[in-house]
């Protein structure tokens, strides 16, 4: 069986161009003219055997054909068609699939049509099946698969993914430095050069200084500095906009146009100018008390020519020499035109003097004159930890904890006492000593303790006309001891008097680990006997049950349970928990 394939090769050489047959092997036809057909034999290298079956190559058709239609493509023949009538047909892609009728076949001749214009864009290929069968029904040929490539045409403009771009390149940037990318697509096929975009800048506004101020990618479509002269406070051009062309085939055929806003931003070209306050060498201010962290030693206003509110106009600043100690710091104020120096140390009675600076050039110099005030005594450490088991008996020492006074120039005594906060009152300190003993029993379960840590407030005052306490902090780590005995928490046990099931009881331990669980249980009391023989019937009604109850250090509890007896069989009727399972 050998199937014919007779192509027709438009006459469209005024509107699409020269148009070839494209094959995998050969490329061997061109159209002599419009309606003439080529026969494809078994020699024909265009086509190849593969098995039983022709490989076929594709089909070439224009998009944008504007008729008449139908429109004849390709022409299908057999073999037999010397012995015997042959009908034709196809399916697939456009035949009896959407878009249902857009190829037909003539079943005589079988010449395969195009009725309406195809759209690349839409869809860029077309798969068909045409088959040939005798009209008598007794030769049948195998499907021909047939694949229609749809050719592009230039019919798409280029399309701005945004219009206008926004954009921002700081004053005084250099020649060559990029910033910004315009970017434009294309819905030709991206393989030819109808969606070869090229990019071109039209006008600049405003020109001056230089009407090239900028400069385009023409492939990219990357904008940047063509010429110097940025600068947005001296020539007051803070905004550029530009009319952006893109064009395909390369830049020679389908034309759209875009903007591009370009934002000039401030940069720190301006030096900080000093306030009047500056005209000073060297300025001397109110004392400072020498006790206190965060005063406010002074402020120091500036001025600045760059753009208001922008980073570069908002001032920062340094000290440069004089804080030695590390006493002091300064920061920009609020309205961000304003140094202001600040305590951030205890200081010692002294006179000393800060140059400070903004970080691009005025300097000044502040004296700082300290006086000295009543300090409150120190705590060393501020936190103290110790550990101590829970159960230490009232009077027993437990540590010397002392503050000293930074007063080195006064004579004054230093006393201590237990803050009111301490609820829990079991400790005391001697007044003088700072000696702490244990007041009353303490209790590592207690409320009063979290994650086993007791923390007690420690005041320490001195004796000045008006006194300054100090506070430090104690923190006892309480080891634990088997004080707790363990405790069954329910009350009542349900079970049924035939074949009960396991009863689940849960017990708690105040105590930690070590001291809590495992937990054993023995049964106690004269009623012994009767529970136990709850494996054989029992009549319904309350009994009671004395479970005694060890910790793992034999420490133990004597807990009653009511058992609740029921007529009823297995798991209709059972109590149930965690942590402990007594079979009754």
């Amino acid at each position: 069986m050998i199937l014919y394939l007779l192509l027709a090769f438009l006459q469209i050489g005024t509107i699409f161009g020269d148009l070839s047959t494209h094959a995998e092997e050969g490329k061997t036809t061109h159209a002599e003219e419009a309606g003439g057909v080529q026969e494809f034999t078994e020699s024909l290298a265009g086509l190849k055997r593969r098995k039983r079956e022709w490989v076929i190559p594709p089909i070439f058709f224009p998009e944008n054909y504007r008729g008449p239609f139908p429109k004849e493509m390709v022409q299908i023949k057999s073999s037999h068609a010397k012995e015997t009538k042959m009908i034709f047909s196809i399916t697939g892609e456009g035949a009896d699939q959407p878009p249902v009728g857009l190829f037909t076949i003539n079943k005589n001749t079988g010449w395969l049509s195009v009725t309406k214009a195809l759209d690349r864009e839409t869809k860029d290929k077309y798969v068909l099946q045409a088959y040939s069968i005798a009209a008598d029904g007794e030769v049948k040929e195998g499907p021909m698969e047939i694949i229609l490539c749809v050719i592009d045409q230039n019919d798409n403009m280029p399309i701005f993914t945004q219009n206008p771009f926004l954009g921002s390149v700081p004053e005084a940037s250099l020649k060559e430095f990029e910033f910004m990318t315009v970017t434009a697509t294309d819905g030709d096929d991206p393989e030819t050069d109808n969606a070869d975009i090229r990019y071109s800048i039209i006008s600049q506004d405003p020109p001056q200084p230089d009407p090239h101020m900028f400069a385009i990618n023409s492939i990219t479509g990357g904008i940047r500095v063509n010429s110097d002269g940025l600068d947005r406070e001296v020539r007051n051009y803070p905004e550029y906009t530009l009319l952006i062309k893109a064009a395909d085939l390369a830049g020679n055929g389908l034309v759209s146009t875009g903007t591009a806003v370009i934002t000039v931003t401030d940069s720190n070209d301006h030096c900080i100018k000093s306030a009047s306050v500056f005209g000073f060498k060297c300025v001397e201010f109110q004392t400072v008390l020498n006790n206190k962290v965060g005063a406010v030693v002074v402020k120091l206003p500036v001025t600045d020519g760059d753009e208001p509110q922008s980073p570069a106009w908002m001032a920062k600043f340094r000290i440069i020499s004089g804080n030695n100690g590390g006493f002091f710091a300064i920061n920009t104020g609020p309205n961000k035109q304003e140094g202001i120096i600040t305590t951030v140390k205890v200081l010692q009675s002294l006179i000393g003097s800060l140059v400070w600076r903004p970080l691009q050039t005025s300097t000044a110099t502040v004296i700082v004159n300290v006086q000295d005030v009543n300090e409150a005594p120190v705590f060393d450490p501020e936190e103290q930890i110790i550990s101590k088991p829970e159960d230490l008996e009232v009077g027993t020492e437990l540590t010397v904890y002392t503050a000293t006074d930074p007063d080195t120039a006064r004579v004054q005594t230093v006393t201590y006492r237990i803050s009111s906060e301490d609820r829990a009152g079991w400790v005391s300190v001697d007044r003088d000593t700072g000696l702490i003993r244990v007041k009353s029993s303490m209790d590592r379960e207690s409320p009063f303790v979290k994650d086993g840590k007791y923390k007690v407030l420690i005041l320490a005052v001195d004796n000045d006309q008006v006194p300054a306490t100090g506070t430090g902090t104690l923190v006892i780590e309480l080891g634990d001891v088997n004080d707790n005995a363990p405790v069954i928490e329910e009350r009542v046990a349900i079970v049924c008097n035939k074949d009960p099931v396991t009863v689940l009881v849960s017990v708690t331990d105040k105590d930690g680990p070590g001291f809590a669980g495992p937990f054993t249980v023995e049964l106690q009391g004269e009623k012994t006997g009767i529970i136990l023989a709850l494996n054989t019937a029992l009549k319904k009604g309350e009994y009671s049950v004395v479970l005694r109850v060890f910790d793992s250090g034999l420490h133990f509890q004597d807990n009653t349970i009511r058992a609740s007896v029921h007529d009823c069989a297995g798991e209709e009727l059972q109590y149930m928990n965690n942590y402990f399972c007594l079979k009754i």
